[in-house]
């Protein structure tokens, strides 16, 4: 993209969190717990990520979340306690600290391998989307689902700037009005679909709940101190996106 190899690309932009911090802004766990915070944080984050598109000669045009992260287990998990010692897959950094605070153990598994996972006993609970449980059937070995939406993250579309500006204005135009719809019916589309990959895990076996009182308190505190170790990462530039989306 970057060299003029392809003229538009998309990505799932918390692949970049490595490069940098603010790339993976929507995956900070528990800082934004619904489709709505999640529009928020991203209407806040958008110039900053822009800024650091635009450095490497890439133009943002619209991102589309994926479903939001819950919490599967063999065994119900009302408080932050019982989760210690839980066999807890980890496949990102983020996953991995929440096993590491509330004291379960962290295996590594990527999607690929999870139905294999859960078919010979390596972990009893994990944190995914509705989509992925779904797709690794879940049910057969789970009992419970938690909708805690723990974090949403994003696919980001993007234009080699150089290509764009070759564009006449009516064309450039049209571009921005065809991304700007893309990204509102694509968001639409997520929260609908999440809507069905939840009706089928019920229906597939699988207690859909929303996360205990107690528990939702656990994760939001767990959720706080994550948030303070990426700001420490981010910077400035994470410091400003995050206040700016308390105050949004």
């Amino acid at each position: 993209m970057q060299i003029g190899r392809a003229q538009m690309g998309e990505v799932l932009i918390s692949l970049h969190e490595a490069d940098d911090p603010m790339f993976g802004v929507d995956v900070v766990p528990f800082l934004a717990t619904s489709f709505d915070d999640a529009k928020k944080l991203w209407a806040v984050s958008k110039p900053s990520i822009e800024r650091k598109f635009a450095a490497h000669g890439l133009m943002v045009l619209f991102a589309v979340p994926w479903p939001p992260q819950g919490i599967y287990a063999k065994r119900p998990i009302s408080t932050l306690a019982d989760m210690k010692g839980l066999f807890w897959r980890a496949y990102n950094a983020g996953t991995t600290r929440i096993a590491e605070i509330v004291g379960a153990h962290p295996v590594t598994v990527q999607a690929a391998d999870l139905p294999r996972a859960l078919a010979t006993g390596l972990i009893n609970a994990f944190m995914t989307s509705s989509a992925t449980g779904y797709d690794s059937r879940a049910w057969e070995h789970m009992t419970y689902f938690y909708d805690a939406q723990a974090w949403i993250p994003k696919n980001i579309t993007f234009v080699n700037k150089a290509a764009f500006d070759q564009l006449d204005e009516p064309t450039q135009a049209a571009v921005l009005k065809a991304a700007a719809a893309a990204e509102l019916r694509g968001w639409a589309a997520s929260q609908e679909r999440n809507r069905w990959y939840l009706g089928e895990l019920a229906k597939n076996g699988l207690k859909v709940l929303p996360p205990e009182d107690a528990l939702a308190a656990g994760l939001k505190q767990v959720g706080e101190q994550l948030t303070a170790e990426w700001l420490r990462k981010a910077g400035a530039d994470g410091w400003a996106v995050v206040e700016a989306y308390k105050k949004h």
